[in-house]
């Protein structure tokens, strides 16, 4: 039986990423307030969120310095843009700090409002800039299958998932999705890591050989997978896709809105797994979601080329409303600063081990295949048969249910099919981390329970 609030919400709002024919019986779990890591219901239940909300919540719930941050700027200046050349010492202080602490050059930084229309931004640079340096053709932009970049019609056309295209007519012409690095689902067998990166290399350099040098244009990645089931790369990897890339003069694009501000234990994820990206994608954790903000992290070249555009147009006519707005520009340097000065980074490095023995002993659990992550973020997959590898069928929807029994448990994390991410606050201590998993394992428990009880396996 629904609520009274439950009833409102099923009869008004749509919920991204939710089956809406069975969310009308089951309802919303209706959250009311938040404090350091924990969330609590409109019944009062304590939940930890080990999801950080959307992999963003980095310095937790109720922090006072962004609050009163934001209550100052909103005082001083709510809002103004930065369109027809105005400006804010909130938007020029971010920028700044940005192109101080990037891990490679950056010319310019370019303001929006989601890490979706950071790629749809990354997408629009592109065919600008080869556009302008007298390259038309070269327009194609390779992403991967099972990466994640976003919902708008380019970033979810880069999306590298079905569900994000199916019925919605994508992807756009000039996107290619080339082959997953998940070693443990991909590999041939007896393919080493060593090997199947090498192969995995390979297989984008025939990608771009079919289609034509001359009409490649980009490569994006995640530094790791989130959405499309917390994927890592085997270690050489992108040192092996970067020769591809330098080869045929195709541009990398780092899509850093999941792991970019500590998650992987450095400032940023391309400095983690080694990657030398030219352009950047940021959001998320750049206010610890406090407030919507992105940025892509422009190089010389591509500005150039970008005023060389307003020379022959008289504009650069790409832009939106909120893109540096001051109250989010003003949050995001508060943000890093706090980063920095209680050096969260460290913070983050210290909960490694005890994060990380945690998942390496749910590797002996009877349900789970395989463990996965970097730094504070991991993927747990779900498996019906640990010997083949054997998923359950999809219909089981056996990842949601370890997700609601999780719930149930006071813990909040995240299916994605029959992975269960885990991507708690940067600011967790040890004792919750020890929380958070026994809460987590007790689940996993009550649900191999469900699967031996009603034959899950046996399909």
């Amino acid at each position: 039986m629904l609520t009274n609030l439950q009833t409102r919400d099923v009869e008004t709002l749509i919920h991204p990423y939710t089956n809406l024919a069975t969310f009308r019986q089951a309802g919303p779990l209706v959250l009311e307030s938040g404090k350091g890591v924990w969330v609590y219901d409109s019944d009062g239940k304590a939940y930890i969120e080990g999801m950080a909300g959307l992999w963003c919540t980095s310095l937790g719930y109720s922090n006072e310095e962004l609050v009163e941050t934001a209550r100052e700027q909103m005082s001083r200046l709510p809002f103004t843009h930065l369109f027809g050349g105005k400006s804010h010492d909130p938007a020029i202080e971010l920028a700044e700090k940005l192109k101080e602490i990037a891990p490679m050059p950056v010319s310019k930084v370019f303001f929006g409002a989601s890490g979706s229309d950071a790629n749809d931004t990354q997408v629009k640079l592109i065919w600008y800039y080869n556009n302008a340096i007298g390259r038309p053709k070269k327009k194609k932009i390779i992403a991967r299958l099972k990466g994640y970049h976003g919902v708008t019609v380019a970033s979810a056309s880069l999306t590298g998932l079905p569900n994000n295209h199916i019925d919605f007519d994508l992807p756009i012409p000039n996107i290619l999705h080339t082959s997953c690095p998940h070693h443990y689902r991909f590999a041939h067998e007896g393919e080493t890591e060593e090997e199947f990166a090498t192969r995995m290399a390979d297989e984008l350099e025939e990608m771009i050989l079919k289609e034509g040098p001359d009409t490649v244009a980009a490569f994006i990645a995640e530094p790791v997978g989130g959405a499309g089931g917390v994927t890592v790369p085997p270690p050489t990897y992108y040192e092996k896709v970067q020769k591809v890339l330098d080869k045929y003069d195709v541009l990398f694009i780092a899509d850093e809105v999941i792991c970019g501000f500590g998650r992987l234990g450095t400032m940023f994820g391309s400095e983690a797994m080694g990657m030398r990206p030219d352009t950047m994608s940021l959001a998320k954790a750049i206010t610890s979601a406090y407030f919507p903000v992105s940025a892509v992290l422009i190089p010389e070249k591509i500005y150039d080329a970008m005023l060389d555009e307003s020379r022959k147009i008289g504009t650069f006519g790409h832009g939106n409303t909120y893109a540096g707005h001051p109250v989010g520009a003003a949050m995001g340097v508060k943000t890093i600063e706090i980063y920095q000065r209680d050096n969260i980074i460290g913070h983050v490095q210290s909960l490694l081990p005890g994060f990380w023995r945690h998942l390496d002993g749910l590797k002996e659990h009877p349900l789970v295949g395989e463990v996965r992550g970097k730094g504070l973020v991991a993927g747990v997959e779900l498996v019906a048969d640990k010997a083949t590898k054997r998923a359950f069928l999809a219909k089981q929807a056996v990842g949601a249910m370890a997700t609601s029994l999780a719930q149930e448990e006071g813990l909040i994390v995240r299916n994605l099919g029959d992975t269960i991410a885990i991507c708690p606050p940067l600011i967790i201590k040890d004792g919750e981390v020890d929380e958070m998993f026994g809460k987590l394992t007790r689940a996993l428990d009550r649900l191999e329970a469900h699967v031996r009880r009603d034959g899950l396996r046996a399909g």
